[in-house]
């Protein structure tokens, strides 16, 4: 049997032991070094924790500043990363754009406002509770999508909102072997405001390649009373033209709900009427 590299980690297999090498990169261990971490004697929070000493609090977060890129991690080797956790006080999450690049690339493989990366659009809290990404209470955002790199790994975050960002992170990731048939990780973000009357919005074109689609998060403001759900989301894939390979239903039943979101359509005795109801799932959800 070859031996497991430690990718593909769930409550299945957690008992299979290998080779791979845990590290986390934050704010207290910039480079993920081994034995390297809480060693800072001069970090942003140095004065409120000046009764604990070293070791304790004293770089927990970051400053970026106004119009300022900051990197976050720069990994060398091979690897994935397996988990993101951040919080932010300050800055605007529409505007705090996330990037990373892998192996050396000049264009990033995610390029996509930290807010709608975590699925969280609005600049607001709003509890997500899907396995790919997490949002707590706190605003705490987390990811839990396995993204392979085989030479480099790196992130940014560029503030282009008019007040600093404090920005509290934490990369964990596992250096090991990546098997050639592992893709790498994409994410893009895309924006029309408003969306002309019967156009077309594109969630994603011009992907070359094999590859799987991991799924789509969408941030909807509407602008009139009207029904905003009658969306068919279509797929047209390996040459496709006018007709696509795969036709959805409407933008409720895409999402894994169904007749509006809508329990009046069922409970129609529901006091005070029909209204969306929200929802998390581990894989689909709707929130206000």
């Amino acid at each position: 049997m070859t031996e497991f590299n430690g990718l593909g980690l769930h409550l299945g297999n957690l008992s299979r032991l290998s080779r791979a090498k845990t590290r986390s990169i934050s704010p207290e261990n910039f480079t993920g070094e081994k034995g390297k971490g809480g060693m800072s004697t001069d970090g942003p929070a140095a004065n409120a924790a000046r009764g604990l000493g070293i070791g304790w609090k004293i770089s927990p977060y970051i400053i970026i500043a106004p119009g300022e890129t900051r990197e976050l991690a720069n990994i060398e080797g091979m690897g994935a990363i397996q988990q993101i956790w951040m919080t932010m006080a300050g800055g605007k999450w529409r505007h705090s754009i996330l990037r990373a690049y892998w192996d050396n690339q000049e264009q990033p493989s995610i390029e996509c406002p930290t807010g709608d990366f975590f699925c969280v659009g609005w600049e607001r809290f709003a509890q997500v509770s899907a396995l790919p990404v997490c949002v707590n209470p706190g605003r705490a955002f987390n990811c839990y999508w396995e993204m392979p790199f085989r030479k480099r790994a790196r992130f940014t975050m560029t503030n282009l909102s008019d007040e600093r960002i404090i920005l509290y992170y934490q990369i964990n990731y596992a250096l090991t072997d990546v098997p050639d048939d592992c893709a790498y990780f994409h994410a893009q973000f895309r924006r029309a405001n408003p969306l002309p009357y019967k156009e077309v919005f594109t969630i994603l074109d011009g992907v070359k390649g094999r590859g799987h689609y991991a799924g789509t998060y969408m941030a909807w403001g509407v602008n009139n009373s009207g029904w905003w759900g009658e969306g068919e989301i279509k797929f047209f894939m390996d040459g496709d033209q006018e007709f696509p390979t795969v036709c959805g239903t409407g933008t409720e039943d895409y999402f894994c709900g169904a007749f509006d979101f809508d329990p009046g359509v069922v409970e129609r005795d529901r006091p005070g009427g029909s209204a969306y109801v929200e929802f998390t799932t581990p894989f689909a959800g709707l929130r206000r």
